[in-house]
């Protein structure tokens, strides 16, 4: 099994490591809002139950995200749609 190691600072977040939040497996995308109230977005990964994207603040990121050392991901983000419009 893998170690986890508490997310204490958001500036450390990247998209090619594996956070695990409330026991599913998630890829970090991006932060949004303002300075004071910021916004953390995640993507589960493939294969996991939950399929929705997460919406973290940053008291929430602290307390409940937890990095997944030795594992990793591809830092590209391919949406759904994009996907099945370069098939047709």
């Amino acid at each position: 099994m893998n170690n986890l190691s508490r997310v204490y600072d958001s500036t450390l977040l990247t998209n090619s490591k594996v956070y695990q939040i409330d026991r599913t497996l998630y890829q970090y995308l991006f932060r949004t809002g303002t300075i004071q109230h910021q916004k953390y977005h995640f993507r589960p990964l493939a294969g996991q139950r939950k399929k929705a994207d997460l919406l973290l603040n940053h008291k929430a990121l602290t307390t409940r995200c937890y990095e997944v050392t030795g594992m990793s991901t591809n830092a590209s983000v391919i949406s759904q749609s994009s996907l099945q419009l370069s098939i047709f």
